[in-house]
């Protein structure tokens, strides 16, 4: 009978137990998460023009995109050019401001008719994207 009780205790004791190990997992998991950098996307591949006098802008709320074909996308859906002013207006806050990011091969009178609408909807800080070139 002994020895029959000391088997019983030596089986039930050499169960692992994972509780502390998925434990960490999940504050692993919560770390990284956390922890992430979440970057924003116009919604269409933009080749930016380049600039030797650019210089980050990380805090843009809204970005508009204009394609080499002349579509104009506002956060990731297409919009009509005639009307971009009025719909990043109602996107943007008081101190927010507007990243443009023109191809390199859109031309210059529908960036200038973009900026036109947004500054005619009240949106005062606007800035175009370019990347920085190599001098």
């Amino acid at each position: 009978m002994r020895r029959r009780r000391s088997i019983d205790a030596t089986a039930e004791s050499n169960e692992v137990n994972l509780t502390p190990m998925l434990d960490v997992v999940f504050i692993m998991l919560i770390f990284f998460i956390v922890t992430t950098s979440f970057v924003k996307e116009s919604g269409v591949e933009i080749e930016r023009p380049e600039s030797s006098a650019a210089t980050p802008r990380p805090d843009a709320q809204v970005l508009v995109a204009i394609s080499p074909e002349g579509a104009v996308w506002v956060d990731g859906s297409p919009v009509d050019a005639h009307r971009v002013g009025q719909q990043v207006a109602d996107m943007l806050s008081d101190d927010g401001s507007v990243v443009i990011q023109a191809d390199r091969e859109s031309t210059t009178g529908l960036l200038i008719e973009v900026m036109d609408r947004l500054r005619e909807a009240g949106v005062d800080q606007v800035a175009v994207a370019a990347s920085r070139s190599g001098s």
